[in-house]
């Protein structure tokens, strides 16, 4: 369709101003007007690209487009002047449908209170470990594959070889300098200029600082080695029994400095960029504008790395080792609290973006005791968490939901290769909450099987220390491609089965959605069914008198389809006596309605089913020469999901004129409310010579309501 369509399609609804809300279906755009009276129905009805102009009760209205919907609401939205306006797609119930930044934004306000500063606590370390994410998730993926070469003997585990060092820098590279990454996107957040941020924390792990606390290592690099001397002769050194760790210090300008390798430290940049920022923006105050780009990063390094070397850098490793060891402890002594523990709470963790300080832990741990044992358990949460979608998915196939199988699919797919739990979060899970509900019971069997199981077989380190549960000695993102990286790999891999296929079990078994989503769900599907034979199909440009002999020949060859029959017995009436704007237009082609006396509705042609809504109240036909039948039972009774219909048919079954369809309790359809006139139109009208409706007439199964000409 022309570009400027578009904007001539808003231009006769009145223009931007008299546009409240836009949303579409599968063939029509779907106004909402300030004024309906503004519309230019005639200048719509005549325009390329739009098969019908059809006003709705109030101020909506509908434009039908056709299979291009898509594309033209696209187009619209696109446009300058649309700016401002409401559009996306309904939800069943007809509230906005949210996007998943729209989901997770809604989540994330659930937990914003009257404490800005614990908002903002969290939206800080969300925003300063998000962009790194990439390159954790690559590292983990190489330390993954590492673990399976050395598995297969392809690589040898000799720490001397220079292959493996090679290939451990290719992913020890982002663990060492994670604590730059991580004060670079700190002080970013905190509006501080990142490579100030970067620059201090890479002051603590250069060659010189490291030097300090091992004089005998850098001897060889440094000239200086009477300094070097001094700087071992002040050593007092100290080792943790705990975590198996030594600490340092020396005198520095008189004063005791605590000595750490901060290479994968997380607390310790942390606190650098908030205490950083107060700094950096204390001296902008102060300082001229025309010397700033000079003197505040030269005095904010001059001040900060310092201060970060004596006093929080030492801070930032106490409590890293604190609460390691606190977490080391729980595992140790109450296993079965800690593994049921972290696969049930994270799942509410994630969404709220809370789950942040979990992560940085696991950072901690690998870098103080060598190991990290929370990532076992939340294996089995985001196990759980596929599963669940994955039942999703079979269901969706089951019902031939394109957009939910879509949804399912690609979620399914970052989860399990990616480790990802987002898109099945954002995208299903809290659309749908009763998919907490059965994935729960997933996470709390899966923890149940990692707890007992890490009891009996529990890990040996290098060192020879036996730790309880399943360990790991890499950040991984828990994916199938990331078993090998972990410790009693047989124990983890049976949790998150286990996990995954019990919540798999559960949502095909007792579905994902309350009976009224359900029913809802399958009402759209049915529309979509329908929708997808609204839009009478554009006749093919015959090129040349060859072509137009060719198409003449092919059609020759087949039946040739001259009358449409009544699929029930009753009274024909014209589509615009129907009672329905939509057919009453004729968007859907010309045809005509009957007013059932039988309760048995049959085919009115010879052909292949093209569409049979599973409510079972409209069905489409294709007729072996091209003809393309509607039978609409009912109006509006898609609202009945299927309640009175019988059908006996299936999509893709062929049909011979007179094959029953549906039977149909139309005292029921009565009693709900709703139109029971049979609709019977021609979509592919526009490609025809002609239809000709015969109204006025009592009909029974069999007798001729439309003619066709060619």
């Amino acid at each position: 369709m022309a570009e400027s369509t578009a904007s001539q399609i808003i231009d006769a609804v009145g223009g931007p101003g008299n546009i409240k809300s836009l949303t579409h279906c599968a063939t029509r755009l779907r106004f909402e007007l300030v004024d309906a009276g503004k519309v230019d129905q005639n200048r719509l009805e005549h325009m390329k690209g739009v098969l019908g102009a059809v006003p709705q009760s109030g101020n909506r209205y509908q434009v039908v487009i056709g299979g291009g919907v898509a594309s033209m609401y696209d187009k619209i939205m696109q446009l300058p002047q649309m700016a401002n306006i409401g559009g996306g797609e309904v939800n069943n119930d007809g509230s906005k449908k949210l996007s998943n930044a729209e989901v997770k934004a809604q989540e994330r306000s659930k937990v914003k209170g009257k404490h800005a500063w614990v908002d903002n606590f969290f939206e800080f370390l969300s925003d300063t470990f998000r962009p790194i994410i990439n390159v954790l998730l690559g590292a983990s993926l190489i330390i993954a594959i590492l673990n399976v070469l050395i598995a297969c003997h392809v690589i040898s585990n000799d720490t001397e070889s220079p292959t493996l060092l090679l290939c451990k820098a290719a992913y020890e590279g982002v663990f060492y300098f994670l604590p730059i990454m991580i004060a670079y996107n700190g002080a970013k957040k905190l509006k501080v200029d990142g490579w100030v941020g970067a620059t201090i924390m890479a002051a603590l792990m250069t060659p010189q600082f490291m030097a300090l606390s091992a004089p005998d290592k850098w001897s060889g690099i440094f000239g200086d080695k009477s300094g070097l001397a001094a700087a071992k002769g002040a050593l007092n050194c100290v080792t943790n029994a705990t975590l198996g760790t030594q600490s340092c210090t020396t005198k520095v300008f008189g004063l005791p400095l605590q000595l750490n390798d901060y290479s994968g430290s997380v607390f310790v940049p942390l606190f650098m960029v908030a205490v950083l920022a107060l700094v950096y923006k204390g001296l902008e105050r102060i300082i001229p504008d025309s010397v700033q780009m000079v003197f505040v990063p030269f005095l904010s390094m001059v001040i900060m790395i310092p201060v970060t070397a004596f006093l929080l850098g030492p801070l930032g490793v106490w409590v890293g080792n604190g609460l390691g060891v606190g977490l080391a402890w729980l595992n140790n002594n109450a296993p079965f609290i800690f593994a049921i523990l972290i696969p049930m709470l994270y799942p509410f963790l994630v969404p709220l973006g809370l789950h942040w300080p979990l992560n940085a832990l696991m950072l901690v741990n690998i870098n103080t005791l060598g190991y990290d044992f929370i990532q076992g358990p939340i294996g089995v949460w985001n196990f759980a968490c596929f599963g669940a979608t994955a039942g999703v998915l079979v269901i969706a196939m089951r019902e031939k939901n394109v957009d939910m199988r879509q949804t399912a699919f690609g979620a399914l797919m970052a989860g399990l290769l990616g480790g990802v739990s987002e898109p099945s979060l954002y995208g299903i899970h809290l659309r749908y909450k009763l998919v907490y509900k059965r994935m729960l019971i997933g996470c709390f069997v899966g923890g149940v099987v990692i707890a007992i199981l890490g009891w009996i077989f529990p890990s040996t380190l290098a060192n020879g220390q036996v730790v309880h549960g399943v360990t790991t000695t890499a950040f991984a993102f828990t994916s199938l491609l990331t078993i090998p990286v972990f410790s009693q790999m047989w124990v983890y891999a049976i949790a998150i089965a286990v996990a995954f296929f019990l919540s798999m079990f559960l949502i095909i078994t007792l579905d994902y959605r309350t009976p009224e989503q359900k029913a809802a769900d399958h009402a759209v599907e049915a529309q979509q069914a329908m929708d997808e034979v609204e839009a009478p199909a554009a006749p093919a440009a015959v090129s040349d008198n060859t072509a137009a002999t060719a198409t003449a020949t092919a059609i020759a060859t087949k039946t040739a389809t001259d009358t449409v029959v009544a699929p029930v017995a009753g009274h024909v009436i014209s589509l615009d006596e129907a009672g329905d704007p939509v057919f009453a237009s004729r968007a859907l082609g010309e045809g005509v309605g009957i007013q059932p006396t039988d309760s048995t509705v049959y085919a009115l042609v010879s052909g292949e089913l093209s569409t049979v809504a599973e409510t079972g109240h409209a069905f489409g036909i294709k007729t072996d020469d091209g003809v393309e039948v509607l039978v609409h039972v009912g109006i509006d009774t898609v609202k009945m999901n299927g309640e009175g219909f019988t059908p006996a048919v299936t999509k893709g079954q062929r049909v011979n004129a007179g094959d029953k369809l549906v039977t149909v309790d139309f005292d029921k359809v009565k009693a709900a409310g709703f139109n029971t006139v049979t609709l019977i139109t021609v979509l592919n009208t526009a490609a025809l010579g002609g239809v000709t409706p015969k109204t006025g007439i009592d009909v029974k199964p069999g007798d001729a309501v439309l003619e066709i000409s060619r």
